[in-house]
């Protein structure tokens, strides 16, 4: 039975020993993503072809301490390297994509293009490991679907359960979030959530818990769920925050991670390959993380 991890630490405990997935880097010719897409290589989580400038990408990696020696597909013009990357999935070279200093958007068109989607809408989820909370803990959506209407809500919580599972949460314990814990019409937010919770019960989202509307506070402490009335089975012990938008979500992703010093990882689910995406700003840290347990998604799938 797959264990459910604590930390980031106790995920790369779990990929040791696998072999190492074959990635396709798209955009590679940047400090930052080389840097960690070397130390994920370094590692044995992943064998890479990098994508982009080879010239530059040359360049940087004469920086980088490294053993390895890397396959590097060149593509100067940036349209064609996420074309590229699809590529090399649809000919089985490589088991997943990773976004590397390319825009989201760029780097997803050739993905949905491609038919590479599963039968949901695919979302972002954000892992976060914190100090401050005993688990690791899932955020979703941050960085694809804007404003999610209540079906669009119903395959992002789907898609996170999924992913959650792979990775070892058994019953993942999910809060919709809003900005209180009662149901206001004037808060659509809060209706969407009552009615994500009430789906779940019903078995339109399976194999999980789903409670909302939940503030954030109640969300992550029992204490403060106590001190509001507030009886429910996710306060204090939530796997996954799902929140109204994309701009909440990015807000909270970013705020654990400067001001709450969280470690990230990033990735797209609902796709029919594993799609690392982090930020282009992201610390080098971020990607060899995001690569571990895109590693060990791909395993537990297969």
């Amino acid at each position: 039975m797959s264990v459910e991890f604590g930390t980031f630490e106790d995920l790369l405990k779990a990929v040791q020993g696998l072999p190492a997935m074959p990635l396709a880097v798209i955009d590679a010719d940047e400090q930052h993503v080389l840097e960690g897409v070397c130390e994920a290589a370094e590692a044995g989580y992943v064998d890479p072809i990098l994508i982009g400038d080879e010239t530059i990408i040359r360049s940087i990696l004469k920086t980088i301490p490294s053993t390895k020696s890397f396959r590097i597909v060149h593509a100067p013009v940036e349209e064609e390297v996420a074309e590229k990357g699809v590529k090399l999935f649809e000919k089985g070279e490589v088991k997943a994509l990773m976004k590397g200093h390319i825009h989201t958007d760029e780097f997803l068109h050739p993905i949905l293009a491609h038919h590479l989607q599963g039968k949901q809408r695919i979302a972002q989820v954000f892992l976060a490991d914190l100090k401050t909370y005993p688990k690791l803990l899932y955020i979703t959506d941050a960085a694809i679907n804007i404003s999610p209407d209540l079906s669009t809500k119903m395959n992002i919580v789907q898609n996170a359960v999924d992913i959650a599972r792979l990775l070892g949460v058994e019953e993942p314990k999910v809060a919709a979030l809003s900005a209180v814990e009662v149901v206001n019409p004037a808060i659509p937010s809060t209706i969407d959530a009552a009615c994500l919770a009430k789906m779940a019960e019903r078995g339109q989202i399976k194999g999980a818990i789903v409670d909302g509307p939940l503030a954030f506070d109640n969300a992550i402490s029992a204490e403060s769920a106590t001190v509001k009335g507030i009886n429910s089975p996710v306060s204090g012990d939530v796997d996954i925050l799902m929140v109204p938008d994309l701009v909440s979500g990015n807000i909270l992703g970013k705020d654990l991670e400067y001001l709450a010093g969280a470690q990230m990882a990033g990735f797209v689910v609902g796709t029919k390959v594993p799609i690392i995406l982090t930020s282009r700003s992201d610390p080098p840290r971020a990607r060899p993380i995001s690569c571990a347990a895109a590693a060990l998604v791909s395993h537990r799938m297969a």
